[in-house]
């Protein structure tokens, strides 16, 4: 048997590594530490052609380990496909628009146009995605009271093959979530070089406007994109990009009322993975989180106008989002900073009370919840765990006292939920339950990767860190797990929200709309 040459051999190895192993390990002559050497080059070589032949990128997952790959040139792909949709819709409306007017044009005068085509273009709306008779619920991050709920009846018997869809299209990258108002959906997304702040017709998922600037906040670890999910109030959206560029703008036209980069408005810098935190709108102000460390790490500007009210705290920021509570006799602000719990003022942004609250790489991402009359929960991965302090009056400002504090309940960037008196949430990637009066675990159960949850008609709604979509019931007796479906595909961070019997879910490439209401 004539052996190849070294020559061929390395041409092989390089140009067809699989081949080349093959053939390395053929040739007797060969000491095995030249072939263990030679393996690994094989290794790189193959590496080399995934990687720059094949476009190889691997996507780390919650955890910090890869778990998503992708091949070609992945923010290119995912901007193509969201501008072909796009331009579909568009085409699709033209054709309408012509129908209408020739429909128009042929009708004897006086007489009623029977039912347009811009009408029938598009699926009909469910019944209960109808926004014209009650107020939209859901304006907020992870709803009015930034806790995970949504108060209304939803099915929690789905059927086999999953929750009926409504809707499905591409989307621009990013991991924000949804608001509603007016009937539109809002959220922020990165396309190309771009963050667009975007409005969908929430019954149809049509693209109503855009609002578009350079920004691109790119980052290896976490992934690229805008993070912070837009507010809307009174016919007003409150968009923040995570290079710390603030837009408000038109619910209705996505005209701009006015505009900061709030880095560079308080002279801070950003953080190590983007601005993340909701603006959050109380009384005449919107309130954000910056990065620090100047005296200017909370501020509040005017919401009409933008004139700066208030700036506080000289911390380091962190990846959680403002909310407001009524805790301990007094209304006032509560988020978290990178080594502490604060809360603040809500006339001035003074200093209330604040508990020490440290992990690695100064991670504090999910929202504290409130669990009692007086009581907040706090908690965070990264080697902490999970706390229940108490918050009462003294004097001029306020004494937060420590209930329990274990490391049963540790939540990277996926919040949990309260549901008579028992947290609800992810434990790393695992489920878990705990008691809320003493942090007593009652159980652990199914692996779903860093996904999000919401609470509604005393169900879990969590939607998995693979784009599945769950349904858990909430009883602290047992992890029981009802139905189970794949909702879109890809690394899903991204909070789901309900909004009128319509579930509406996203990650960096993908959103749907399922009808879950009864």
């Amino acid at each position: 048997m004539n052996r190849p040459s070294p020559y061929w051999l390395i041409a092989t190895i390089l140009f067809l590594p699989p081949v080349g192993l093959v053939l390395l390990w053929l040739r007797p002559q060969l000491a095995w530490w030249k072939k263990f050497l030679g393996t690994l080059a094989i290794f790189a070589a193959t590496l080399f052609h995934l990687v720059v032949v094949f476009g190889m990128r691997i996507e780390l997952g919650g955890g910090g380990r890869p778990a998503f790959v992708h091949f070609g040139k992945v923010e290119q792909r995912r901007a193509e496909a969201v501008e072909r949709n796009r331009a579909e819709q568009a085409k699709v409306g033209e054709l309408a628009a012509g129908r209408l007017a020739l429909e128009q044009s042929a009708a004897p005068p006086g007489s009623e146009v029977p039912a347009s085509a811009a009408a029938k273009a598009v699926p009909p709306p469910p019944e209960s995605a109808s926004t014209e008779t009650q107020p939209a619920y859901w304006t907020d991050f992870r709803g009015p009271r930034r806790d995970g709920v949504y108060p209304r009846e939803i099915l929690t018997s789905w059927p086999a093959k999953g929750l009926p869809l409504l809707w499905k299209q591409p989307i621009g990258g990013g991991y924000a979530s949804f608001v509603v108002g007016e009937g539109r959906a809002y959220t922020i997304e990165q396309r190309r070089d771009k963050e667009v702040i975007a409005a969908y017709d929430l019954r149809t998922g049509r693209e109503l406007w855009t609002h578009a600037y350079e920004a691109h906040f790119q980052e290896s670890l976490g992934g690229n994109g805008p993070r912070a999910t837009p507010t809307y109030h009174e016919g007003l959206v409150y968009a923040l990009g995570a290079t710390g560029e603030f837009r408000v703008l038109e619910a209705r036209t996505g005209a701009l009322r006015w505009k900061k980069n709030i880095l560079a408005d308080n002279g801070a810098q950003n953080l190590t993975w983007g601005i993340c935190g909701a603006p959050l709108i109380v009384d005449e102000k919107v309130i954000v989180q910056t990065g620090g460390v100047t005296g200017k790490t909370l501020v509040a500007y005017h919401k009409i106008t933008g004139e700066r009210i208030w700036s506080s705290l000289n911390d380091q920021g962190a990846y959680a989002s403002p909310m407001l509570v009524n805790l301990g006799g007094r209304r006032h602000i509560v988020t978290m900073m990178a080594k502490r719990a604060v809360g603040v003022a809500v006339e001035d942004g003074r200093l209330l009370w604040d508990y020490p609250w440290e992990t690695q790489y100064d991670v504090n991402a999910a929202q504290p919840l409130v669990v009692g009359p007086n009581r907040l929960l706090i908690s965070s991965g990264y080697g902490h765990g999970a706390a229940v302090i108490e918050l009462s009056s003294a004097g001029e400002v306020m004494r937060a006292t420590r209930i329990w504090e274990n490391n049963r309940l540790k939540n990277r960037f996926n919040s949990s939920v309260l549901h008579e008196g028992y947290v609800y949430g992810l434990d790393e990637n695992i489920l878990a339950c705990v008691r809320a009066s003493d942090g007593q675990l009652m159980w652990k159960g199914g692996r779903y990767g860093y996904g999000q949850l919401l609470l509604a008609s005393g169900h879990l709604v969590l939607i998995s860190e693979e784009g599945d979509l769950v349904l858990i019931r909430a009883t602290p007796e047992k992890h029981e797990e009802l139905a189970k479906f794949e909702a879109i595909q890809g690394k899903t961070w991204n909070v789901p929200i309900i909004e009128n019997g319509v579930l509406l879910v996203r990650n960096t490439s993908e959103m749907a709309a399922f009808r879950i209401g009864k």
